[in-house]
């Protein structure tokens, strides 16, 4: 598996795979390319059947268009072989002689590939275990936390760039719950997060502790949509529930930095053998690869910071994948607003309560989470590709915005 620092990624919204990949792809591409006379971009399957709405084209006009002139080309009927999500670059000289043809897949998370075995990333593998059962069967082992054995295998350096995000987090939570006004885009959706949070506010303890997370995972999804500041975790669609989970603990009982940054460290592994053994990206697999993968990673995180055994923390990471098991990935209009942002309130919630339910357990229990991760991949290839970031059906087939 990779280093945590691909998995959590500081960059701004709204979509990992249809924003953030892209963007990366375009720039690689302006660095080999940067004499180019103009450039051929075409967009194939997910990519361009909900591009517009995720600002695709945006993302990769402005890397390109300083360099040069761009035509971009839309084929949403075609699906590339590896990855829903195929990018083609071609750039060429004055006389048109072309200088490179360059076909790469956004893969979820802001993660590059050129096919199997092919992926892009700045640290390759540094973890030699890929299952969870294999990192829980260490630390009974060796009588170590999950977290420490990403201290053991990243070296402390990790705990400055966990630091990082965490602050990033904090920060896409409070500008979320400060601002206010219209979300982009034709559904002429407001803001929420700041109305939920001062209304939870108001009620008892019981209540308000609900309404709280259900504000701070509003506050991160709308600076998402807005194309606000965020962190991948594991994707930007799905950014909203570790900050919520994370920091509405924090604040509501007194958890130091350092632990939270454990509780990122352990959430960062749960998400890290979804990545390696499945996918997280929603053009392949559903909103189970992404809002799914988040609940479990604060299934994780949760439990971490409540003293969970590795035993219990798999657990709740289970439970927090299981139950969103077939989850389509049908965003109304193209665009990471209906049903996405809820999408993350609702996770946020079930991750503190699967939290619960593996703490009053032993830990013990049938099915594990690696079979799981192995489920959800089945289950993600069987889905059509209407239901896998197309927009072409589910909850945005015939949606009329208003």
């Amino acid at each position: 598996m990779h280093s945590l620092r691909e998995l959590y990624k500081i960059g701004k919204g709204p979509s990992s795979s249809h924003t953030m990949g892209p963007n990366n792809a375009a720039r690689l591409f302006a660095e080999r390319h940067a004499d180019a006379a103009r450039f051929e971009v075409t967009l194939y399957g997910s990519l361009a059947a909900t591009g517009k709405g995720h600002m695709t084209d945006v993302a990769i006009l402005e890397v390109l268009e300083p360099i040069g002139p761009v035509t971009l080309l839309w084929e949403p009927k075609t699906f590339l072989e590896y990855h829903s999500n195929g990018m083609r670059f071609k750039a060429f000289k004055a006389d048109s002689t072309l200088l490179e043809d360059w076909t790469v897949f956004s893969v979820g998370g802001g993660a590059l590939s050129e096919g199997p075995g092919k992926d892009l990333t700045q640290s390759g593998d540094v973890y030699e275990k890929n299952t969870l059962s294999e990192i829980i069967d260490w630390c009974d082992k060796h009588g170590r936390c999950i977290w420490e054995y990403v201290d053991l295998v990243e070296g402390p350096e990790i705990w400055d760039y966990l630091q990082e995000v965490w602050e990033a987090m904090k920060e896409s939570v409070e500008r979320g719950l400060n601002a206010e006004g219209r979300l982009p885009g034709p559904l002429n959706l407001s803001r929420k997060a700041a109305v939920y949070h001062v209304k939870a506010l108001g009620y008892q303890p019981n209540l308000r502790s609900r309404g709280l997370v259900f504000a701070y995972a509003l506050a991160v999804s709308e600076e998402n949509a807005s194309g606000g500041r965020i962190v991948t975790a594991p994707t930007c669609g799905s950014s909203g529930v570790m900050p919520a989970v994370l920091y509405h603990l924090a604040h509501g009982h007194n958890f130091t930095d350092e632990r939270i940054l454990r509780a990122l460290a352990t959430a960062g592994i749960v998400g890290n053998v979804v990545k390696q053994n499945a996918s997280i990206s929603g053009a392949e697999v559903g909103c189970q690869g992404e809002v799914g993968v988040a609940c479990a990673m604060a299934s994780a995180a949760a439990c971490q910071l409540f003293g969970g055994s590795p035993y219990q923390i798999e657990y709740a990471a289970e439970m927090g994948l299981e139950h969103h098991l077939g989850m389509t990935c049908d965003p109304v209009c193209g665009l990471v607003q209906i049903p996405c942002i809820e999408r993350n309130a609702f996770a946020a919630t079930r991750a503190l309560d699967s939290n619960i339910y593996s703490t009053f357990s032993d830990g013990r229990h049938r099915i594990s989470f690696d079979h799981v991760v192995d489920v959800m991949k089945r289950t993600g290839k069987d889905l059509p590709s209407l239901y896998k970031e197309t927009s072409a059906g589910g909850l945005a087939l015939n949606y009329k915005p208003y």
